[in-house]
């Protein structure tokens, strides 16, 4: 099958979603203009137009209906995924790392980096009626990391909208109970910079990737690891099937050393895991540039990679992945 190639970004992508029924891809990259595509033939839909900054962080709500950005023009924008138009702006006192609607979408979470003298800071807002007020209300909740505490750098809803937990750049993991606002759990079984975590569809455990050249399996309660994936060179991205008890990985070396290796190094090929059995089974090639995010489509029958090389590619899977059985 050949593989879909999105091209409409001028820049790196830095993350990738799909929506609830898979039917849309949303793209955020290093140029200003998050993108929406089709996903089943990768027509582009349209782009949001507003911030004037890289744009680290992109997420749509269970719905379709609202769309959260934030980039490093300090700002972060609610759009109408209808329309395209910004509904509202929240300015910021830094970059804004990450941002994720809750299950519910009636709130949504997004923090900023530690820089110029201001904290990395986690901040909670209600979105159930967006207007042009919401750039001057105060947030629901806001929680100031601490100097151990380090940049967040990741960020995934727990259960009931009760819980979020966040991935550190110096490779911890917290668990935050939104309700007596205070740090639940903590846990450092990675060693290095945490670059994305990403829930199962049953939300009972998450897959958290780490420069640390590993990718690890997380229960979403007690923040107990249960697996890892090792390579050998950093994981930016990780998912897990919907269908199978897969894991996909992605990655490759900073994109600072890109042009002294060949792509015929393997260095950037989607890999999948066994979920259980820790072993490597496949492995995709396709973009010429680390993979900075993936995605599962919510079927499990196709997933989707943004790279370094600005390029969104949707790969179907062959007949063979779904006969394919550990002996």
């Amino acid at each position: 099958m050949k593989p879909l190639m999105l091209q409409g970004h001028q820049r790196a992508i830095t993350q990738i979603k799909y929506n609830r029924e898979g039917d849309l891809i949303f793209s955020s990259a290093k140029d200003s203009k998050p993108c929406v595509w089709y996903s089943l033939n990768g027509e582009r839909l349209g782009t949001f137009n507003g911030h004037i900054g890289a744009v680290w962080c992109v997420d749509v709500d269970w719905t379709t209906t609202r769309l959260i950005t934030g980039a490093g023009d300090m700002n972060t924008f609610l759009w109408d995924v209808e329309t395209g138009t910004a509904l509202g702006k929240i300015p910021c006192n830094s970059s804004v790392r990450t941002c994720n609607f809750s299950f519910s979408g009636n709130q949504a979470s997004y923090s900023t980096d530690r820089a110029m003298n201001h904290p990395c800071e986690l901040f909670v807002i209600d979105v159930r009626n967006i207007d042009a007020s919401i750039s001057s209300a105060d947030p629901v909740l806001k929680l100031t990391m601490n100097e151990q505490q380090s940049k967040i750098t990741s960020l995934l809803w727990g259960a009931l909208d009760e819980t979020i937990i966040t991935g550190h750049e110096n490779g911890s993991l917290r668990i935050w109970d939104l309700r007596a606002v205070k740090e639940l759990n903590s846990v450092n079984d990675h060693t290095a910079s945490i670059t994305d975590m990403q829930m199962s569809s049953d939300g009972t455990m998450f897959v958290s990737s780490s420069k640390d050249c590993s990718a690890k399996l997380f229960d979403s309660d007690s923040l107990m690891c249960l697996k890892t994936f090792k390579t050998e060179r950093p994981v930016n991205s990780a998912c897990i099937s919907p269908l199978f008890e897969h894991v996909a990985l992605g990655g490759g070396q900073d994109a600072m050393e890109v042009t002294t290796t060949s792509t015929q190094a393997g260095k950037f090929d989607s890999r999948f895991f066994h979920l259980v059995y820790e072993e490597e089974f496949a492995r995709v090639k396709g973009h010429f540039g680390p993979i900075n995010s993936m995605a599962f489509h919510p079927d499990g029958r196709s997933f989707a990679t943004g790279g370094e090389d600005g390029f969104v590619r949707i790969q179907v899977f062959d007949s063979s992945y779904y006969e394919h059985t550990f002996e």
